[in-house]
């Protein structure tokens, strides 16, 4: 069974960075597209940054220029570099895996919306 966990949330004031982290159990991160969203208290789910599988970024208008995401397969690791961040993305953070959108094998496991538990980014003003 596909496994994420998600790490690296806080508490941080306006303006500055954390790093997240959405680790797999082995071979997710090669295998799949890696899907960040974000729910707020109140508000709908919201997709943020995705990477393929062959690592190829995309991003919401919103986090674009501020946002990087990135991997590193060897920890089956993906990364989300969050830098200037506003009280607007107080959140809770998660990540999915998704069908590879990049060719290659498709493996199965990565559908069905495999989501992590998530971790909480709280940006104070």
């Amino acid at each position: 069974q596909v496994q994420l966990v998600e790490s690296g949330g806080g508490l941080v004031h306006a303006g500055g960075s954390l790093r997240l982290s959405c680790t797999g159990n082995g071979g997710i991160s090669s295998s799949c597209d890696i899907n960040w969203y974000r729910q707020a208290e109140g508000r709908q789910r919201e997709w943020v940054s995705s990477i393929t599988n062959d690592g190829k970024p995309t991003y919401a208008t919103s986090v674009k220029g501020r946002f990087t995401i990135s991997k590193d397969n060897a920890k089956d690791t993906v990364y989300l570099q969050m830098n200037s961040l506003k009280p607007e993305d107080t959140a809770m953070y998660r990540c999915k895996t998704s069908a590879a959108s990049s060719g290659g094998i498709h493996h199965t496991f990565c559908d069905g919306g495999n989501w992590g538990q998530g971790t909480q980014v709280t940006v104070s003003s």
